[in-house]
């Protein structure tokens, strides 16, 4: 949590806004989250101190900062919606992860779908990493984090698409530790 704040208090410079928000309650917070002309990153440590308390008003910014180009931003948000344990984020961080046009932004849904273990969590991670098993697709990174992830859950259903990753020259190695996490076919262990 200190680092967040630590580069929100960065971003923010001499201001009396940030220590503001950083002493606001969560009513102050919430009211921060749609008041007009607040800055990125007042509106980040907003969602991200509400999230971090277990406030709901804090999903949508959230969900908005978890598919933002900006890695530390994506991470605050994943870390965040993991304690606000609100039923709508597996949902949510699947669609992100599976959305083809943002694919470059994936990695922390992914990371945050593993850590949800949710129902949705499993499926996604197979058809995100299915759709990264192409040959010279630059976001191997996201493939890497759907094979850790899928092993991590271990789900049966990863088989196929982890078997099919192992011939993959930056998966291969996780791939089949994966694949050695999963049930064995028959029921017993991997």
């Amino acid at each position: 949590m200190n680092d967040v704040l630590e580069r929100l208090r960065g971003e923010a410079g001499e201001s009396a806004e940030y220590e503001a928000l950083l002493a606001a309650g969560p009513d102050g917070l919430a009211a921060a989250l749609t008041s007009p002309g607040l800055p990125l990153w007042a509106r980040e440590l907003a969602a991200y101190r509400l999230g971090m308390a277990g406030d709901r008003r804090a999903f949508e910014a959230l969900v908005l900062l978890l598919n933002h180009r900006d890695p530390p931003r994506c991470e605050a948000a994943a870390q965040a919606l993991a304690v606000l344990d609100d039923p709508r984020t597996a949902r949510a961080a699947a669609a992100l992860a599976t959305n083809e046009l943002r694919t470059a932004y994936a990695l922390h849904p992914v990371r945050l779908l593993t850590a949800l273990r949710a129902p949705e969590s499993a499926p996604a991670l197979i058809r995100t990493l299915s759709l990264r098993l192409a040959p010279h697709d630059p976001y191997w990174r996201v493939a890497l984090a759907c094979v850790e992830g899928l092993g991590a859950l271990r789900d049966p259903r990863a088989r196929g698409v982890l078997t099919r990753a192992q011939s993959h020259p930056r998966l291969a190695q996780a791939a089949t530790a994966s694949l050695r996490l999963l049930p064995a076919p028959d029921g017993s262990a991997g």
